[in-house]
């Protein structure tokens, strides 16, 4: 199974900054949409922040204003910057890629990589 590759995670002090990135396989033809989502210990795993080919990003409520996504479409990567972290935002963070074939919507996914913040 094709997997996404994230990196950039790690231990940070509240009101301090990380920047995520991710590359999927150029075998991942066709991606429509890439972004981020994070799942924290006991809870279910939320949208951070995506953006699709139109560029029309989207951001979850509880990180506007303090993470940036961007992509390289051409190299099949996507990156965040996260700025202000609060201890609530520690979680793993994965990422996301979609393609659209015959009509279907295809994911795939990153192992995750582990941000911790600290108080």
């Amino acid at each position: 199974q094709v997997q996404l590759v994230e990196s950039g995670g790690g231990l940070v002090q509240a009101g301090g900054s990380l920047r995520l990135s991710c590359a999927a396989p150029i075998s991942i033809a066709d991606i429509v949409a890439m972004g981020w989502y994070r799942q924290a210990p006991g809870k279910q795993r939320e949208l951070v922040a995506t953006m699709p080919n139109g560029g029309n990003t989207n951001y979850a409520d509880f990180v506007k204003g303090r993470f940036t996504i961007s992509r390289d479409n051409a190299k099949n990567t996507v990156h965040l910057q996260m700025n202000s972290l609060k201890p609530e935002d520690a979680a793993v963070y994965y990422c996301n890629a979609v393609r659209i074939v015959l009509g279907i919507r295809m994911d795939y996914w990153g192992k995750g990589t582990l941000v911790t913040v600290s108080s």
